[in-house]
């Protein structure tokens, strides 16, 4: 195996050396890393947008609680069978159609009147196009792109869903109390088109498709050859699924992340900013608190993915949950007219913890399923969406029925505790062992 130099020699009479020159893997991360945020986009508006839908279309929460719980099983759901279609077409044209989906299902949101036309484009076409830019996506990249410092780019890419909630929250909390919520639906639709152009011009489905090796291959860390597949991408997905269903580890790992998604994405990504106005804060200064929880998370996320090089992931996910749920049981006595200091203590130590768990959940399963590991996490990532699926309906309805959020979030935060012990009952890998033993 060749691999291509990074560094070209100087020529007679140069000074110096020219500067190394960038890997093509990291361009390609820094497209996904770009694709990603815009598809956080829209999935960070409709927390903003409940209260604003209820008063013009008189839903309820619980209504507009099943539009985002579609969204987000589909979500979750579409996610392995995305990951299929790329094993059997290329990152590249999936990536496409998933942004053509996001920016059409957004656009047409400004001309429903319906709560059929709700579910199916919040739901449906922006489930499908989101869920062919989530996890398993990021997963697919660094799995093919990368050897060296997949922990690392795993925590950076996870990240871009933080940064779009950061990007997108306080404009579209602005401009929904403004000028109405159909602005920010079309300012999210114009972005995921500007997407496509980056997507179209870097993105390549594998370095052999451009002469190169993977970031950091070497002859002991080979670059992973491409498996040309064929038949139906459906029927590889649920093959995958039935294969990984058979280990005790699949379910301990999609256990554990199906509470993952309903402590986040299902109850705080949905219903922290109503549960704030609930209590006399304003939209926007709620917004703006959800925001900083996608600022401090960039920093955890990618803190996380450079740990997870270095410590067991089984430990790491397991100090995660248990510090999430402590948080999130706290979180009732917080809430307040005005942003407290115990409240900013919430935000900074909840939102380094928002979505660390996804680099230590990657390195497990490609630890355990190997070249399989991207379409194995796409199912484990589905089962974190339903888990958010089920909390973003079932927190809707415990606010209609009692009044208040606070029983959501202390059931959130004991199931929290339970996936602590799956996390350690995960078992460790062959390739921990080995690594342990000769240590």
């Amino acid at each position: 195996m060749t691999i291509a130099p990074d560094v070209q020699a100087p020529r007679p009479g140069q000074f110096s050396p020219r500067l190394p020159r960038l890997h093509r893997a990291w361009w390609v991360a820094l497209a996904g890393f770009v694709a990603m945020v815009g598809a956080a986009g829209f999935r960070s508006v409709p927390g903003v947008l409940i209260d604003p839908l209820h008063t013009e279309f008189g839903w309820s929460h619980g209504t507009i609680g099943m539009a985002v719980s579609i969204n987000l099983v589909l979500f979750g759901l579409f996610s392995p069978f995305a990951a299929a279609l790329m094993d059997r077409f290329g990152i590249r044209p999936v990536l496409a159609v998933a942004l053509l989906l996001l920016s059409t299902g957004s656009g047409l949101t400004v001309l429903m009147t319906q709560v059929w036309q709700l579910w199916l484009l919040w739901g449906v076409v922006v489930g499908v196009g989101a869920g062919s830019i989530s996890m398993a996506f990021m997963a697919t990249l660094v799995s093919r792109w990368f050897v060296a410092r997949r922990g690392l780019v795993s925590g950076v890419l996870t990240a871009a869903g933080a940064t779009g909630q950061l990007v997108f929250l306080p404009a579209v909390a602005w401009l929904a109390t403004h000028h109405g919520w159909r602005t920010p639906a079309i300012l999210v639709s114009v972005t995921a088109m500007a997407v496509l152009p980056l997507v179209l011009l870097v993105v390549r489905d594998h370095p052999h498709d451009v002469g190169l090796e993977a970031y950091g291959a070497d002859a002991d860390h080979p670059t992973t050859a491409p498996v040309a597949r064929t038949g139906n991408a459906a029927t590889l997905a649920l093959a995958g699924l039935v294969e990984a269903a058979r280990t005790r580890t699949f379910w301990l790992l999609a256990g554990g992340f199906a509470v993952c998604g309903a402590s986040t994405n299902g109850l705080v990504g949905t219903h922290f900013v109503p549960a704030a106005h609930d209590h006399g804060m304003p939209l926007t200064a709620a917004a703006g608190l959800l925001a900083i929880i996608g600022v401090v998370d960039i920093i955890g996320t990618i803190g996380s993915g450079a740990l997870t090089d270095r410590v067991d992931p089984r430990v790491l996910l397991a100090v995660y949950y248990t510090l999430r749920g402590l948080s999130l049981m706290a979180l009732p006595a917080l809430f307040g007219p005005d942003v407290q200091p115990s409240m900013w203590a919430f935000i900074v130590f909840y939102g380094l913890d928002w979505v660390a768990t996804v680099p230590p959940t990657v390195a497990l399963c490609q630890q355990h399923f190997g070249e399989k590991a991207p379409l194995v996490f796409g199912w484990v990532f589905a089962s974190h969406q339903v888990g958010a699926a089920v909390a973003a309906t079932g927190a809707g309805v415990v606010r209609d029925l009692r009044g208040s959020y606070d029983l959501a979030w202390l059931s959130a935060g004991a199931l929290c505790l339970l996936a602590t012990v799956f996390s350690l009952l995960v078992p460790r890998s062959a390739q921990r062992r080995s690594a342990a033993v000769t240590a």
